[in-house]
C-alpha cells in the first residue's frame, strides 16, 4: 500500500486573518478520476474536524477512506465524471501544516505559537490550491460539518470561484450549545496536567484530557434516538467491568471509552484546539451588512443542495434551512432535503444510501 497523499505549498509567507503569517506551509490533499481539457469538472471536498484528505482508496493508497461508499467510480460521487479534490484543512495534523508542524523559525513544533487559525484562512489555502491545479472555477463545491463552514468561508470570500454547492449538516456561524461543547472539550484538554500549555510529548501527553473531549463529541454526534435503540440500559457482563469505584458499568460507557481510544493518539491536541476555536469563531454574516441572511444573498451560485438532518443536536435542522433560505436569496436554485436519518450529526458517515442518493441526483443534473 503507497500513499496517495499529496503536498501543496503555500504562497510564503501566507497571511492570517487574525494577524501573523506562516512561512513553508503546506496542505495534504489527495484526488480521485481526472480532470477534464477544459478543466470543468473539478470537486472539491472539505472535511469536518478530525478526517484525513484520504476520503476514498485509490490507486496510490486502497485503504478505506472516511467517505469510501460515498466517492469512487460509478459511486454516488462519480470519479468517472468528477475530478474530486479532498484537502486536509489548514490547522489539522493529517498532512497539512499545523500547531504539531515544525515552525522554520524555531526548528521546533510550533505548538501554541501557531497563529490564530480560522476557517477563513483554511478556506483561502485551499483556494490557493485549486489555482495551483489550474482551474479557475469549481463545478462543485461540497463541505460536511466544520467543512460546510470552511465551504461558506470560500463562498464568500471568492466570489465567481464556484458553480453549485454541496452543503451537508452545516451552519452559518456557531451556536451557543455548539459552542458550549466545544468549550468543555477544549478545556478537558487544558486542564490535563500532561496537556503542560501545549508543550507535551508522546511519553507525556493528555490522555485523559483527550479521551472526554472525544467522548463529548462523539455524545453530540448522535442522537439519544440511537443511544435508546442501540444500547438502551444494557449493562456489561461482570468480567468487562472496571473494578475501580464508579468504573464503567453499562454498554454505553464502554462503547464511549472504544471511541476515545482509538482517537486520543491518532489526533494532534493542540491541533483539536486550533480547529475546535475556528469553529466557534466562525460567522458567515461578518460578510454582510445585514448579517447571515444578507451575506449568505450575497454569493452567487447557479445550483445548491443542503441536506440536514433532523436528529442533528449540534448542527439542527434550523441552520440547514437558515442556509437553504440565505442562498435562495442571492439567486440560486436550491434543493433542501431534510433527512429523518436516526444517527444525528454523523448521519452523513452511516446513512450513506440516502446521503447518496440525494448528492448523486443533484450531481447527475449539473
Amino acid at each position: 500500500m503507497g500513499d496517495a497523499r499529496r503536498y501543496f505549498d503555500l504562497p510564503s509567507p501566507f497571511p492570517m486573518k487574525r494577524g501573523g503569517q506562516l512561512h513553508q506551509a503546506c496542505l495534504a490533499y489527495e484526488t480521485w478520476g481526472e480532470l477534464s481539457p477544459a478543466r470543468d469538472n473539478a470537486l472539491l471536498i472539505f472535511t469536518g474536524l478530525s478526517p484525513s484528505a484520504h476520503a476514498a482508496s485509490n490507486a496510490a493508497d486502497d485503504s478505506p477512506g472516511w467517505w469510501e461508499e460515498m466517492l469512487g467510480v460509478g459511486k454516488y460521487i462519480d470519479t468517472g465524471r468528477w475530478f474530486v479534490i479532498c484537502v486536509n484543512t489548514l490547522g489539522s495534523c493529517k498532512g497539512s501544516t499545523g500547531a504539531a508542524s515544525i515552525d522554520p523559525a524555531s526548528g521546533q513544533p510550533y505548538r501554541l505559537d501557531f497563529p490564530e487559525l480560522t476557517l477563513e484562512d483554511a478556506a483561502n489555502a485551499a483556494y490557493a490550491l485549486v489555482r495551483s491545479l489550474g482551474i479557475e472555477q469549481l463545478a462543485c463545491l461540497l463541505g460536511n460539518s466544520m467543512g460546510g463552514m470552511t465551504a461558506l468561508a470560500y463562498l464568500a470570500l471568492h466570489p465567481g470561484a464556484v458553480r453549485s454547492h454541496i452543503s451537508i449538516s452545516t451552519a452559518p456561524q456557531a451556536q451557543p450549545f455548539a459552542i458550549a461543547i466545544r468549550s468543555l472539550q477544549r478545556e478537558a484538554i487544558r486542564l490535563d496536567p500532561q496537556w503542560n500549555n501545549g508543550h507535551y510529548s508522546d511519553d507525556s501527553y493528555p490522555e485523559a484530557g483527550m479521551s472526554i473531549a472525544r467522548k463529548l463529541g462523539v455524545i453530540t454526534y448522535r442522537s439519544a434516538m440511537e443511544w435508546v435503540g442501540r444500547f438502551a440500559r444494557i449493562r456489561l457482563e461482570s468480567d468487562q467491568r472496571e473494578e475501580e469505584p464508579f468504573g464503567a458499568e453499562f454498554q454505553i460507557e464502554s462503547y464511549l471509552i472504544g471511541h476515545a481510544r482509538r482517537f486520543v493518539r491518532n489526533f494532534d491536541p493542540n491541533s483539536y484546539l486550533y480547529l475546535s476555536r475556528a469553529s466557534d469563531w466562525f460567522d458567515i454574516g461578518e460578510y454582510g451588512r445585514g448579517g447571515v441572511a444578507d451575506a449568505l444573498g450575497r454569493i452567487a451560485l447557479q445550483h445548491v443542495l443542503v441536506i440536514g438532518v433532523e436528529t442533528d443536536i449540534l448542527f439542527p435542522l434550523s441552520q440547514q434551512e437558515e442556509i437553504a433560505e440565505g442562498l435562495r436569496g442571492g439567486g440560486a436554485e436550491v434543493e433542501f432535503v431534510a433527512l429523518d436519518s436516526p444517527q444525528g450529526h454523523d448521519a452523513f458517515l452511516v446513512d450513506i444510501v440516502r446521503f447518496g442518493a440525494a448528492i448523486a441526483q443533484f450531481l447527475a443534473r449539473l
